[in-house]
């Protein structure tokens, strides 16, 4: 029986910790109210606001302002779903506008703005839902003061209150323009509000259309790249040939000032730590700014990582997994050393995987300036309250007066989490007195990316005289992703109290099968956190550590003479600390994993249907992300091996997931579509390498993200069983490399342990 003992879960980033965390890296936050707020949002008239969160004008359209970074996932149409469900408004009168960083937009759970971690429905649906019904309790009030009839006999349906006995109504305009709907409800109100039950439901299960759709389908839609002002200028990065640890030595300009529009070379002096070794370029054109920065003769320190690659970052996990002094406990439930004494068999096996790079196609953008003490941030980005901070310190203001216009995302993954753009634009108008634009060049992005770390992951296994598991010892070694973010509610302490962990590091490790004698130890290797800033690339942690851990579980099927779903099925029983309930979004616990498992794997046809020659099937179950907020994800995957070169072709993935309650099933199966292909990218496709302290790959010639043409089958299944919502638009990522590798075994006997599962490396665990 497995009894966790470890620390998982979202941080509970209260105002106090993140301003203790940015004051130590130099950043202090503090708020007031925004006065522009009212004139960024061009919301219609607000003549009614029972929350922050919508308003409803005297047409009776509902504006939703949305908390949340809308990056193609559909969260804004997510937030205003759940609030017209309860608010009984006309889908056809609902519309969205994106929060600024007003702190009464900050997430009710994790207390900041932030937008990662699948987290954005699970933590928000109760809050959404209950301002959707206070809105509807106060219309109906109103309405029974109009009609003159007890509130008990009015009703609330697509934006009108009726009341059945006289066959009278009045629409949601008529009692806004009345103003005697005009209550604000307070915290405690909104928590007495008695919700509806999901039998009772009509909108939350519906696929509705987004919203967000139409504006990106007819061009009104505004991206942080499309940011205007009159008489901006723009800059442009010069960029170090290393990732980090430049500092400038010396700037000749002369070049530059032959291109017409220049007007300053920036150097960035970054007070976060953030960024080094960067020059902005400014010019009236972008064009112009880029020539600029081309002719800068720029003399570069490169600093102390000049020389690291990924050989090296390797051999420094390697060092410290052999050292082992300074691996910190993430999980520790029993005694595994002397159970693998008594092992009848051992396991050991390494696991790797590569840099990457988040790539989206809409490049880090800012605009930025100040005007009447006030310095207006115009971009996209997922972190809205830690953005306040860094664009603060960059200008040497009070966070209360800066202000930040958000803007829709095109593509974010977790790379919009770092607020790294807004440094050289904030720098760059402090520096010229005027608004500049500064737009990342596609190699600006690769070069200076918060990218996925590379990770070394060593695992042992020990098995009795029956072949059943006793003991298993699992050490995660690379960069830490938020480490860097300087915020202390991120780390939390160790099992055994002897530091504190990054648990994005280390999450998915401490999995739910009931497995006895279990250790897991978490290194942060300082040469890559250095060289390598790790950011969070979609599904973070449980893309590598599940990786390990369900290839891992494969050997195990296969060494002990066992079917790997049998055996699967056998350790997710739900014993102790695996049967789940400890948070309300993990209830049911391992079974539910089970049961995901038994659905992709009755979907696929594994087992039951004939594979050609060196064709395979292989599967891998998860629950990703955190262990308090999983979503049970299972994937069987069909390949074919070509046995001569290596080459692997993914027929199918069959995809299973349960939700737990389903707000737009057309939204999420886009989400889970997205994610499967993002996981297969990963799998498959994307590497970057380090050499001479540079990451190589600059653009997509040489990164290859998966290609339309090269998608394969895809068996979707959401399992919709009315707990409460989850995420899904990040926990297939972490399930597709592991079940493809597991397929490729079962093919042709080669057990990758690397990826990307490239030709070369299938051909060579051949010969092994």
């Amino acid at each position: 029986m497995t009894k966790h003992q470890t620390i998982h879960g979202a941080p509970n980033l209260s105002r106090r910790s993140f301003v203790v965390g940015t004051a130590a890296t130099g950043l202090v936050l503090g708020y007031t109210a925004f006065p522009e707020l009212a004139k960024s949002l061009a919301a219609a008239p607000a003549n009614f606001e029972p929350t922050a969160w919508y308003a409803i004008g005297n047409d009776g359209k509902v504006v939703v302002t949305v908390g949340k970074a809308e990056m193609g996932q559909h969260i804004s149409s997510t937030m205003a779903q759940l609030i017209a469900e309860e608010l009984e408004a006309s889908w056809k009168d609902m519309s969205i506008v994106l929060a600024s960083n007003d702190p009464k937009y900050n997430d009710p759970v994790i207390g900041v703005q932030l937008t990662g971690g699948s987290y954005s429905t699970e933590m928000n649906f109760e809050t959404m839902c209950r301002a959707g019904a206070a809105g509807r309790l106060t219309l109906i009030k109103a309405a029974s003061e109009m009609l003159g009839v007890p509130e008990s006999e009015l009703r609330a349906s697509e934006s009108r209150v009726h009341h059945a006995k006289s066959k009278r109504s009045l629409s949601y305009a008529e009692i806004v323009k009345s103003g005697k709907a005009n209550k604000v409800w307070t915290p405690d109100e909104l928590k007495a509000i008695t919700l509806k039950t999901p039998d009772q439901r009509t909108k939350i299960g519906q696929s509705l259309p987004q919203l967000d759709i139409p504006p990106k389908t007819n061009g009104t839609c505004r991206y942080g790249i499309d940011a205007f002002v009159p008489g901006m200028l723009y800059g442009k990065l010069a960029l170090p040939p290393v990732r980090a640890g430049a500092t400038v030595k010396s700037v000749d300009d002369s070049a530059a000032k032959k291109v017409p529009g220049f007007v300053k070379a920036v150097v960035v002096d970054d007070k976060t730590g953030t960024t080094s070794g960067w020059v902005v370029a400014v010019a009236s054109s972008y064009e112009g700014a880029k020539k600029a920065a081309e002719a800068l003769k720029i003399d570069w320190d490169k600093g102390p990582y000049a020389k690291v690659s990924n050989q090296s970052i390797i051999d420094e996990s390697r060092r410290l997994q052999k050292e082992g002094t300074e691996g910190l406990l993430y999980v520790k439930d029993g005694d595994s050393a002397a159970a693998m004494e008594k092992a009848a068999k051992v396991i050991e096996a390494e696991y790797l995987t590569t840099i990457n790079i988040h790539a989206p196609m809409e490049p880090m953008n800012t605009l930025a300036f100040e005007q009447n003490g006030t310095w207006h941030i115009h971009t996209g980005n997922q972190f809205n309250t830690r953005t306040t901070a860094i664009a603060a310190a960059i200008a040497g203001v009070d966070a209360k007066n800066v202000l930040i216009h958000q803007y829709f995302i095109g593509g974010g993954f977790g790379r919009r989490l770092e607020s790294d753009m807004v440094i050289p634009a904030v720098a760059a108008a402090k520096a010229v007195g005027k608004p500049v634009k500064l737009i990342y060049a596609r190699e600006d992005d690769m070069q200076m990316d918060f990218t996925r770390p590379l990770t070394y992951q060593k695992v042992k296994v020990g098995l009795d005289a029956d072949g059943k598991t006793i003991a298993m010892e699992h050490d995660v070694i690379g960069a830490w992703p938020t480490v860097h973010w300087g915020i202390p509610a991120f780390l939390v302490p160790s099992v055994d109290k002897k530091g504190k962990i990054d648990p994005y590091a280390a999450s998915g490790a401490n999995y739910w099968y009931s497995i006895p004698n279990h250790t897991v130890r978490n290194f942060m290797n300082k040469l890559a956190e250095n060289a390598t800033p790790s950011g969070q690339l979609r599904s973070v942690a449980p893309a590598w550590t599940f990786w390990a851990v369900e290839s891992t579980m494969d050997e195990i099927a296969h060494a002990s003479g066992q079917d790997p779903v049998e055996m699967r099925l056998k350790l997710l029983d739900g014993a102790g600390g695996n049967a789940g309930g400890d948070a309300p979004w993990n209830v049911g616990g391992a079974k539910r994993l089970a049961n995901a498992l038994r659905a992709a794997v009755g979907r696929s046809g594994y087992g039951a249907i004939k594979l050609g020659a060196n064709e395979g099937m292989g599967v891998a179950c998860v629950s990703s992300q955190e262990r308090t907020f999983p979503t049970w994800t299972a994937c069987v995957a069909q390949v074919k091996v070509d046995p001569r070169s290596g080459e692997v072709t993914v027929k199918k993935l069959t995809v299973a997931m349960d939700l737990g309650t389903v707000v737009n099933p057309d939204g999420v199966r886009a989400q889970i579509e997205g994610s499967t292909f993002w996981g297969y990218s990963l799998a498959m496709l994307e590497s970057a390498t380090m050499e001479n302290g540079g990451i190589q790959q600059r653009n997509f010639d040489s990164y290859t993200p998966m290609r339309m043409s090269q998608m394969p089958e895809l068996d979707i299944s959401i399992i919709a069983n009315g707990e409460p919502a989850v995420g899904c638009g990040e926990p297939a990522v972490t399930v597709i490399a592991p079940a493809i590798a597991n397929a490729v075994f079962n093919a042709v006997g080669a057990r990758v342990r690397s990826l990307p599962i490239t030709a070369e490396a299938v051909k060579a665990a051949m010969k092994a």
